[in-house]
């Protein structure tokens, strides 16, 4: 595994050294580029994070974006939207100045016209990102890389930025970034909490093909470097 694991011993912990680092790389990026760009993954695991970054009052917010490493496409009103719960947990207070781009973008599904406003607006964001903040499901997802996935082999090797993508496991249909996107940045993380995922981790370290556990793409690589945060 091609990784840096860091663990401490509560949540708490945990979110307040992400949120160091992850400072540090926005203010490294707006002092080299007047601008700095962070990408966050959703779900219930970094809330707590969030609320810890967006309180930080040494970051100029206003020359931040934040985007989204995948969504559901759904609304940004539906409790299952990841956007929802950037704006509720991460654009508040000193944060609430950030710019934010949403993947989803309108209609039921992800249609071939969609997905290209969505690149649009995904290509018109600088590269590298400054920090990419990946999560993990128990079945060995990341961003929006399910087993089974029908665009799974494109999302993995192909342009993007984004892509749509369902899968058995995902519920709604999905926008997600692709792997080439994900990997252009200074800063790629990993965030996990809890031993079921630990033992998710440890699994997916050992042998065995990608399409079973993608978040083994973004431990096998070596372009970006990646560190793990775990705490129980």
């Amino acid at each position: 595994m091609n990784a840096t694991r860091r663990s401490f011993g509560t949540k708490e912990d945990l979110a307040l050294a992400l949120a160091e680092t992850v400072a540090e790389h926005l203010n490294d990026g707006i002092a080299a580029r007047g601008q700095a760009v962070l990408a966050v993954s959703g779900g219930s695991t970094p809330a707590r994070f969030f609320a810890v970054l967006g309180r930080r009052k040494d970051i100029d917010w206003s020359k931040v974006t934040v985007t989204l490493v995948d969504e559901r496409w759904v609304d940004e009103t539906n409790d299952r939207s990841n956007a929802l719960l950037v704006n509720e947990r991460l654009l508040q207070g000193p944060a609430a100045s950030a710019h934010f781009v949403p993947l989803y973008s309108g209609g039921d599904v992800p249609t071939d016209a969609a997905i290209a406003r969505t690149n649009v607006a995904v290509n018109a964001l600088p590269t590298p990102f400054d920090a990419v903040i990946l999560g993990m499901g128990n079945d060995g997802h990341t961003a929006s890389f399910f087993p089974g996935g029908d665009t799974l082999a494109a999302a993995l090797t192909g342009e993007g930025p984004a892509i749509a993508i369902r899968a058995p496991g995902a519920g709604e249909p999905r926008v997600t970034l692709v792997l080439r996107r994900l990997l252009d940045a200074k800063g790629l993380y990993l965030h996990i909490e809890g031993e079921e995922k630990l033992a998710t981790l440890d699994k997916a370290a050992s042998d065995g093909p990608v399409e079973d556990m993608p978040i083994r793409s973004i431990l096998r690589q070596s372009q970006t470097p990646l560190t793990i945060f775990w705490s129980p």
